[in-house]
């Protein structure tokens, strides 16, 4: 297929062989560097794939993003969303007030509810255990998608509770699923800038690693785009992926671009201002190809991008649009501009656009329907 697109050689043999193989760190770096019509062609390459390995459904889930805090004690140089105790619009809801609000939700349609919020200095993981409680009582029948690893290791310390006992109390209550978030960019030295007080990365492997023990299924992120290099986000990709080796606990997996606007790090002038739309596309079709089917399912971010540009992720590699996503605050603060809800409808027309079929999922993926 590629005889009269004029390659680049070796960008050329690494797409023939990447066409039925997981491709390594070195050829994954190669492709990040590409340029121009080479650009096209692993684009072209990772669609190929996603097609034999997740077909041509493009699904998305009816979803609801609640966060019970935005007081939090980290200093994470990329976040806006916190603040202090005593500022005007900080906020704390209690367990009661969140099951409030995810019993509407569900009442409007939600399947999944993703629960999350800052490092309080007053709660730990019995804190997340009420929260648990109230809201599968409310509405037993939601998935309860919830808490990034920060969150349960964080937890997990002030309740003196080993990350294995802290898990299995939370799927005890009731949660089905942790978020893959907290990752930024799985480096060490990178995170000292960004997330100086953050778990790090062994930190974010083993809370990870441990809830698919017990059997939490997660999904993994990255978040680039800001201070990080090529080679930093081929570590984090190849991370990912000896995880899925070892537990094939990640049900998916979502790159985020940084949103820069008003967070601390680009006020300062430390980080980059995003990310370039080339940029996205090549995480998106150089994941697919380290990927291949160890991680089936890709998610592109409306919320991030836009939902013109999440569509053309849908042709890099891309089978997943996330969700219809109400109350997305945590992007919204930083300063993205494509807001924080959709309707289904609005997924859909985005799919058969482009030839193919939209169709609503459950958190796990099990129960697939077309529409």
């Amino acid at each position: 297929m590629f005889s009269k697109m004029n390659l680049d050689k070796k960008v050329k043999e690494i797409l023939e062989y990447s066409l039925d193989n997981p491709i390594s760190n070195e050829d994954a770096f190669y492709l990040m560097k590409a340029k121009e019509r080479d650009i096209n062609a692993i684009i072209a390459t990772a669609d190929i794939v996603r097609e034999k390995v997740a077909g041509n459904v493009v699904t998305f889930i009816e979803n609801w993003n609640i966060n019970f805090t935005n007081i939090c004690t980290g200093t994470c140089g990329f976040c806006s969303f916190k603040k202090n105790e005593k500022d005007e619009d900080s906020f704390f809801l209690s367990p009661e007030e969140v099951a409030i609000i995810g019993k509407k939700a569900y009442n409007n349609g939600a399947k999944e509810l993703c629960i999350q919020g800052g490092l309080h200095k007053d709660i730990d993981l019995f804190f997340l255990e009420d929260i648990v409680k109230a809201v599968k009582k409310e509405c037993p029948d939601v998935h309860l998608h919830s808490f990034s690893p920060m969150e349960i290791y964080y937890n997990c310390k002030q309740a003196e509770l080993t990350l294995e006992e802290g898990l299995k109390i939370l799927k005890k209550a009731g949660l089905g699923t942790i978020t893959g978030t907290a990752a930024e960019i799985l480096n060490d030295d990178v995170r000292k800038i960004i997330c100086p007080t953050k778990l790090k990365t062994k930190e974010w492997i083993e809370v990870v690693t441990t809830a698919h023990e017990v059997g939490l299924k997660s999904t993994a992120t990255i978040m680039y785009g800001h201070i990080d290099t090529y080679e930093n986000r081929i570590e984090h990709l190849d991370t990912i992926r000896k995880i899925q080796y070892e537990t094939g606990g990640i049900t998916e997996f979502i790159p985020l671009s940084f949103v820069h606007p008003k967070t601390p790090i680009f006020k300062k002038g430390k980080s980059n201002p995003g990310t370039t739309g080339t940029e996205d596309l090549k995480i998106y079709a150089i994941s697919r190809l380290m990927f291949h089917d160890a991680i089936k399912n890709i998610q592109t971010s409306w919320v991030k991008l836009g939902f013109k540009f999440a569509q053309i992720g849908l042709i890099s590699g891309c089978n997943d649009l996330g969700g219809t996503l109400g109350e997305e605050n945590i992007s919204k603060s930083a300063g993205a501009s494509h807001g924080v809800r959709t309707e289904i409808k609005t997924l859909e027309h985005m799919v058969k656009n482009i030839g193919r079929t939209p169709a609503l999922r459950d958190t796990l993926y099990e129960n697939i329907n077309l529409l």
